[in-house]
């Protein structure tokens, strides 16, 4: 192979090699906070877990708090990756819809990353941290993606103007957000196609405009 084949194994620069390290310690802490809580997972354990030096992690987040904000936030980027994908440039109720299924989708294909999201975020509450922080910044964040749906819906005239947005908005994250963890508790307990598809009939009962 000589030259040729050295070519094709080009040396991978400080910065992929970086990345590919940093995503490896974050899927250890993601595996190592399933396995065992927040409070007995390390940042020494998930160097070594993700093949790396006892320290590497500690120099990599700082501390077990960066650690976990950067899992937040790999999630979170996750998540709008996924939903920006299926919304589109949908508006108003196909919008609603299109993100309730984004969000089954979310919870089937990225189930480990969602459950130390989830673990990370109860373990949360109650306590002044980076992650009660982040937490909030989430889920006012979706809020604000449903109340903005809905208001685009009544502005287009598929949506009932006697709908109050803001409302809607906390029962969707409430619904959502709530299927969600009782999954992550039993999933075998919820059939999740089922109750989806259950969920687009009823927003879609409670948000038409009347005929």
């Amino acid at each position: 192979m000589g030259v040729q084949g050295a070519a094709v194994r080009r040396r991978r620069t400080q910065a992929e090699r970086s990345e590919e390290s940093s995503q490896r310690m974050l899927e250890a802490g993601i595996k190592l906070l399933i396995e065992r809580g927040p409070q007995k997972t390390t940042l020494k354990d998930v160097g070594e877990l993700a093949g790396y030096s006892r320290g590497l992690a500690s120099y990599r987040f700082g501390s077990k708090e960066g650690l976990f904000r950067e899992i937040l936030t790999a999630g979170r980027r996750h998540w709008v990756a996924q939903l920006t994908r299926a919304v589109g440039d949908k508006r108003g109720l196909p919008a609603l819809l299109a993100a309730t299924e984004a969000f089954r989708n979310f919870l089937v294909n990225a189930p480990d990353q969602y459950r130390a999201m989830l673990i990370l975020w109860y373990e949360s509450i109650g306590q002044a941290s980076e992650v009660t922080a982040k937490l909030r910044e989430h889920h006012s964040a979706q809020r604000r993606d449903v109340q903005r749906w809905v208001k685009e819906g009544i502005a287009a005239g598929d949506i009932d103007p006697g709908v109050d947005a803001e409302l809607f908005a906390a029962t969707f994250c409430s619904v959502v957000y709530g299927t969600a963890y009782q999954w992550q508790v039993n999933p075998a307990a919820l059939d999740l196609d089922r109750l989806f598809r259950a969920y687009q009939q009823w927003f879609q009962t409670l948000l038409q405009r009347p005929a």
